[in-house]
């Protein structure tokens, strides 16, 4: 499957084998890595679509918590890496617009700019398909940069909206921090 202009541009910028040492890094400076996970995990899910999971930090993290986690990415390469560093859990390879499992989650997260790296004509499809993956009540938590040329919050509220979600939580940062119209923004909208 071909992977939009923007991931394939920061791919080509990314070493797979250094990626995870940013994390590794904040951790051994004191810093919290797992902030994704922590807000992810504050919702009680019992499961969590880990969507555009990447080499699986955050869904490794939540399994450690006791969380089913099933691992979605459409860079086979991240899915490898995430499998080569849990084994155990489940990753699949795949475009989220085409998701159709029959597993539903508590929480669909969408962390690290999952949304804007999927392609353009694609989006809504991906958040319709992330809502149609939801138990009643259920919540996608996402979180991405707002920048010319990708969505903006009223685009991705529409998404939503359409897909039968509704803004519960707004949030400027993974630690709660209050949205202040920044670059960065943090969603979490429940389903029903």
């Amino acid at each position: 499957m071909p992977l939009p202009d923007d991931w394939s541009r920061w791919r080509d910028q990314v070493d797979l084998d250094r990626y995870d040492e940013r994390w590794a890094q904040m951790a051994a400076a004191g810093e919290n890595p797992h902030g994704e996970a922590d807000l992810i995990a504050s919702y009680r899910p019992a499961s969590v679509l880990d969507g555009g999971c990447g080499t699986g930090r955050v869904g490794i993290e939540l399994a450690r918590r006791g969380v089913v986690v099933l691992g979605v990415d459409a860079d086979p390469d991240m899915i490898a890496a995430a499998r080569t560093k849990a084994p155990e859990l489940d990753w699949l390879a795949a475009d989220l617009a085409d998701l159709d499992r029959a597993q539903r989650f508590d929480v669909v997260a969408l962390a690290g700019n999952v949304v804007p790296y999927v392609a353009a004509e694609r989006r809504a499809a991906a958040v319709a398909a992330c809502a149609r993956h939801l138990v009643p009540g259920g919540r996608v938590v996402a979180g991405f940069q707002l920048q010319d040329g990708w969505p903006t919050l009223a685009e991705y509220d529409g998404w939503c909206a359409a897909a039968g979600l509704t803004v519960e939580d707004r949030f400027a940062t993974w630690d709660r921090q209050p949205y202040d119209d920044g670059n960065y923004v943090v969603s979490v909208h429940r389903l029903g």
